[in-house]
């Protein structure tokens, strides 16, 4: 998926665990260019709601596309900057969902 990703919109960096992701957005240069996170609901050390809350507080303009696991529910994520795919989901929705997810993240800073 990354790849994909990647041929469709550009530069897109996988980290493995939610710590790292945070350690990434504490670097200026880095966090400037970024315009989306995609997060699974369960990922390693901090949980999906845990990550996208703490995520916020660095940068609280910043969309994230939660791809739910079994069991997740959207309530679990009371924010408006989120948009929660519950699984199974196709590449196709997800492609979907990030291109306007990216396009609305170009608008409010243009």
């Amino acid at each position: 998926m990354v790849s994909l990703l990647g041929r469709q919109f550009g530069n897109v960096c996988r980290v493995t665990d939610a710590a790292e992701a945070l350690c990434l957005i504490e670097q200026p240069e880095f966090a400037g260019k970024l315009g989306l996170v995609i997060s699974g609901n369960q990922s390693p050390g901090i949980g999906g709601p845990v990550f996208v809350a703490e995520l916020h507080t660095r940068k609280p303009d910043l969309p994230v596309l939660v791809l739910g696991a079994k069991g997740a529910v959207p309530s679990d994520y009371k924010d408006e900057r989120v948009v929660f795919l519950p699984r199974p989901v196709t590449r196709e929705k997800i492609l979907a969902v990030t291109g306007q997810l990216l396009a609305d993240q170009r608008n409010a800073v243009a």
